[in-house]
């Protein structure tokens, strides 16, 4: 079945859900091993050696993440992850601003960690615009023009949606923020090291990056916080002053190298990946909907990142599929919401009916993925689909001609 074992004979299912979280990339565990033994010194001790390699290794790992972007390694502070990254760059902006700013413009499909930024804000007196999406998970440009208003301090659009897999244009977003004077900030926690990324030429003010999502180790990320035009940011974290003052406590050293190998290798990788992924994605996409009628991609079928591919199946309940899919690891949604049993907001905000909103899977391809894989994925789901479909007595009305939309389903 391709299934990989686990060392103890157990078979556990192969992995298809890169969005959640990326295995480690041996090269990137073969560079943090020293950090862990050998080297532990505290990278911030400035009187023996065992600081100064440590600190040299944190530096260049900063000078790694800051390449990958077309950054100054200056610009670049070391985090646990990209939910920190967003809470910083959200609530640092703003509260930094509030005398004279207090109103923030972000969208309706953005990971939980940037609304739940948003809400607390407006619970402190900041006004928030939430964005609506189109059709295909893209914002409208001329609906972000207009949200501006005179006190406007901070746009928040994430990249890549981590659910659905579109690409937000975020070259024009960021030429409409320069062009008003206002911060740009970006979570790109799935576009970095996926998709070609300039700080510069996209005119990013500042930019959240995950480790767990670049084949690197998971604790860690970073924020991108442009120097010129200067960007200012209230703390989160009050401490001993580390990371210019905007993020104290002590480096990690082995988590911040393990990130900054992992951002190389992507730099190394990136165009190798993307073309083996875009196909295995079009080999998936391809032979689901060439066996299985009434399957609907969601998200734009242009704008997107490949690897990130969001099928509803009608007529089939998505749990059920989950379920029976169990030698594969997928999920229906964004794993930070799948406990509760509300369809996906991300879904719900493109304007999906709650029926296919509650049918829909989400495949991810990564760097590790094989052809072996994607076919054996296909091959249950369009197994699982059929028998699912033979078992629902609303497959058999729609076989028979009748339209769904026009049934009084009456209450008992």
């Amino acid at each position: 079945s391709g299934r990989s074992g686990d060392g103890g004979g157990a078979l556990r299912p192969l992995y298809m859900d890169v969005q959640a979280t990326t295995p480690l990339d041996p090269r990137v565990l073969d560079s943090m091993l020293p950090y862990l033994t050998a080297y532990y010194g505290n990278p911030h001790s400035r009187t023996h050696a065992y600081g100064w390699e440590s600190e040299a290794a944190m530096e260049k790992a900063r000078q790694q993440v800051a390449d990958l972007i077309g950054a100054d390694s200056r610009e670049i502070i070391f985090t646990s992850g990209a939910t920190e990254s967003n809470n910083m760059a959200i609530k640092g902006v703003a509260r930094f601003y509030k005398s004279r700013k207090k109103h923030i413009i972000t969208t309706q499909t953005e990971h939980k960690c940037v609304l739940d930024s948003c809400r607390s804000l407006e619970a402190e007196g900041f006004r928030v615009t939430y964005l609506p999406v189109k059709k295909n998970g893209l914002i409208d440009l001329k609906e972000l023009e207009a949200a501006f208003q005179p006190d406007t301090s901070l746009v928040s659009v994430m990249t890549v949606n981590n659910e659905i897999g579109v690409k937000q244009p975020i070259h024009d977003i960021g030429e409409i923020c320069r062009a008003r004077k206002v911060f740009f900030h970006t979570d790109a926690a799935q576009a970095i090291g996926k998709i070609p990324v300039d700080v510069n030429n996209m005119k990013i003010d500042l930019m959240s990056i995950s480790g767990h999502k670049i084949y690197g180790p998971k604790g860690v990320g970073a924020i991108y916080v442009r120097r010129r035009p200067r960007v200012r940011l209230e703390p989160l974290q009050s401490g001993g002053g580390q990371e210019r003052g905007l993020r104290s406590g002590t480096v990690p050293t082995p988590l911040a190298v393990g990130l900054g190998a992992a951002c190389e290798v992507a730099q190394e990788e990136m165009e190798y990946d993307h073309k083996r992924i875009s196909q295995l994605a079009e080999r998936l996409v391809t032979k689901i909907m060439s066996e299985v009628p009434d399957v609907v991609m969601n998200g734009d079928r242009e704008h997107r990142y490949p690897g990130c591919i969001n099928l509803s199946f009608a007529y089939v309940e998505g749990e059920s599929l989950l379920m029976a899919l169990k030698d594969v690891a997928l999920s229906s949604g964004s794993a930070c919401t799948s406990a509760s049993l509300e369809p996906s907001y991300v879904l719900r905000a493109i304007g999906t009916d709650e029926d296919l909103a509650h049918s829909s899977i989400r495949f991810g391809i990564g760097r590790f993925t094989t052809e072996e894989e994607v076919d054996y994925t296909v091959q249950k789901c369009i197994q699982h689909v059929k028998r699912l479909r033979e078992m629902s007595p609303l497959w058999e009305m729609v076989q028979d001609g009748i339209d769904l939309k026009s049934i009084k389903w009456t209450q008992h």
